[in-house]
């Protein structure tokens, strides 16, 4: 062949190569997608997105829950499915090859299994090494970043305990600054734990009786400790009604009917024992007049505490006034109090105490009463004095 002859062809034959039309190769996709119930579910959304290079592609599920895409180009892919616009179910990193089309089934039942199965056994550490076979590469990073973190919590909980449990036994034993150094430090690992909050203000109120010069800053801690555990807890009654009785200790009354006020609002069945316990420190800080008014509130929210009727005469007893003749006038209601709290409690450890009261006061004590305990209809009973 002569060299003018081979400049003319080979380069028509190079252009004819570089024209040629590039073709990719495809391949297939299909299975099945089943709810939770073993049913195949219809109408289920299947998204193609390939990771290698751009690429999106969508089918859904037929009338058996089959589906299938046969024009994939080859690749890397993260499938998902969702139903109702939901994601439920996804495989990540599928390689798609030639040759027939390959199969990816969607379970939801079984994979929601093995979800729980591996969080069980990220929270305990353990994996068996067949769960460990049928994990993806995320699945694993993603198994060990919980057991990092799980271990990180058991330290942190178990410190946590362990600084409880000191401030709770020196709250026992009434050693105050043990007691406050530990559960500031158990607050300090976690401020969301209202137990601590709580035994931490049980805390600072034990150390202002036992430093009465010192009592009203420490008082201010411990209200603020008490707030923490309110805002943990704002339903709990029970702390409204500690706050209270620990403003009432500091002189606070007016925020210590406040928050009498809201425990009874939270617990109306328990009302009268709220108010009964504010009364009582009233009574023990010789401050009669407002112990009579917490007394009153307590029968009216229950008229059959028999404790709070027998504390309520006897403050009203305290009011006695006397005539010309040295007639001792009873005031209104104090009588009446005294003999409810016999006819519920005619046994009751103040029992005596109310009947020489009665007496006291001129009047009679009755000697017929209804049985709290027998049942509703019950006949009375007659008990000579």
């Amino acid at each position: 062949m002569s060299s003018q002859l081979k400049s003319l062809i080979f380069p028509a034959f190079a252009l004819l190569l570089v024209s040629l039309p590039a073709v990719s190769q495809v391949t297939g996709v299909q299975g099945v997608v089943k709810d939770e119930t073993g049913k195949p579910v219809v109408g289920a959304v299947v998204t193609f997105e390939r990771t290698d290079i751009k690429g999106h592609y969508e089918v859904k599920t037929k009338k058996k829950g089959d589906y299938g895409h046969y024009g994939l180009p080859i690749g890397t892919y993260n499938i998902t499915v969702a139903i109702d616009g939901k994601v439920r179910d996804s495989m990540n990193g599928f390689r798609t090859s030639p040759g027939d089309p390959k199969e990816l089934n969607f379970d939801l039942k079984a994979s929601a299994d093995q979800q729980k199965a591996l969080q069980k056994a990220a929270e305990t550490g353990t994996l068996t090494a067949e769960q460990e076979r049928g994990m993806t590469k995320e699945q694993k990073e993603a198994f060990e970043k919980q057991a990092k973190a799980r271990e990180a919590t058991l330290a942190k909980n178990k410190a946590l305990n362990d600084a409880y449990t000191t401030g709770k036994n020196a709250v026992d034993a009434k050693q105050w600054d043990v007691a406050i150094d530990s559960l500031t430090k158990a607050s300090e690992m976690d401020a969301k734990q209202g137990a601590v909050w709580t035994s931490l203000a049980d805390a600072y109120v034990g150390k202002a009786q036992a430093t009465p010069a010192e009592a009203g800053a420490i008082y201010d801690k411990a209200f603020d400790a008490y707030k923490k555990a309110i805002e943990i807890n704002p339903t709990d009654a029970g702390l409204y009604n500690n706050y209270a009785l620990s403003l009432a200790k500091d002189k606070k009354l007016d925020d210590a009917k406040a928050n009498l006020a809201k425990a009874a609002e939270l617990d109306p069945p328990g009302a009268g024992k709220y108010y009964y316990n504010l009364g009582a420190l009233l009574v023990n800080s010789n401050q009669n007049e407002a112990a009579t008014d917490e007394f009153k509130k307590a029968i009216d929210a229950d008229p059959d505490y028999a404790d709070a009727q027998y504390q309520y005469g006897l403050a009203l007893s305290a009011k006695a006034t006397s005539d010309a003749n040295g007639k001792i006038i009873a005031p209104p209601g104090a009588v009446e109090a005294l003999q409810k709290y016999l006819d519920l409690k005619p046994d009751g450890v103040n029992a005596q105490s109310a009947k020489e009261m009665i007496a006291a006061l001129g009047a009679q004590v009755s000697t017929t009463f209804q049985n709290p305990n027998a049942p509703k209809g019950g006949k009375k009973t007659t008990k000579k004095p």
